[in-house]
């Protein structure tokens, strides 16, 4: 599995992208920036793979369609979600911890580390959108289109349904278990996982392809054992005291029926 030349250059430009929005950061001392510029991170890196010479074909289209529509509303929805709060309690920690050193660190440990982490998750979106010659749609496409849009229903309806219960001051310090949080304790994590599955589907299509396996195993890591389920139920169980009982009856990822 030889992985192409031209996907390895878009590194430095990646990592260039992070640098000028640390230096924004630094302009606003706001380090959580990065994450509102996550989701359209994606989409910007998906249409710079488009080929210079030439329109993408079908499959090529459909996903920049797709990771449009995914990174945008993610990145709206942080956009929103945050609106008025400043730094994140994550950077703000950091910035306790690193003090005057935090400028320089958190231009590695969370921009250069989150252009990194970008740059190898896009690789199925590097692969779809690659088309010496248009190429009929397959099967594996129609099954990731298929994931990709059950995915962005999952994380649109579960945004919306925990927006809603925290929008609502009788809710405070309860514990949303309704709706499709009734049947998985992360169900926008478990969109997420969808989508990324998709995308690697979606590239079968071409040859040489296997390798951006590493982009849904990347992020499936992600979700399910550092910045995603694990380190929320870590906060939610010492945060919420009704926590416990959800989590003997509910899944913590894979929807299924409640216990």
């Amino acid at each position: 599995m030889e992985i192409p030349t031209a996907f390895l250059l878009t590194l430095p430009w990646a990592m260039f992208v992070a640098t000028l929005l640390w230096l924004a950061s630094l302009v606003v001392r706001d380090a959580s920036i990065i994450d509102r510029f996550w989701g359209l991170g994606f989409v910007a890196v998906a249409f710079s793979y488009v080929p210079r010479v030439g329109l993408p074909d079908t499959r090529g289209r459909l996903l920049l369609l797709l990771v449009t529509l995914w990174g945008v509303r993610l990145s709206a929805h942080i956009i929103w979600r945050n609106w008025g709060r400043g730094e994140d309690r994550r950077y703000k920690a950091m910035r306790e911890t690193w003090g005057r050193r935090f400028p320089i660190v958190s231009l590695f440990n969370v921009f250069h580390l989150q252009a990194v982490l970008l740059w190898l998750i896009s690789a199925p979106l590097f692969v779809a959108t690659q088309s010496q010659a248009p190429a009929p749609l397959v099967w594996s496409d129609a099954w990731g289109a298929a994931l990709v849009l059950i995915g962005l229903y999952f994380e649109t309806v579960a945004d919306y349904q925990l927006a809603a219960f925290k929008a609502d001051p009788r809710n405070e310090g309860k514990v949303l278990h309704s709706g499709l949080w009734r049947y998985s304790r992360h169900p926008n994590y478990f969109g997420d996982f969808l989508v990324w599955w998709g995308f690697f589907a979606l590239a079968q299509g071409r040859p040489n392809s296997m390798w951006a396996i590493v982009s849904p195993l990347i992020m499936s890591f992600l979700l399910l054992k550092v910045s995603g389920v694990t380190l929320l139920e870590r906060d939610l169980q010492r945060s919420k005291p009704d926590y416990r009982h959800y989590t003997d009856k509910t899944n913590a990822f894979f929807p299924w029926f409640p216990r």
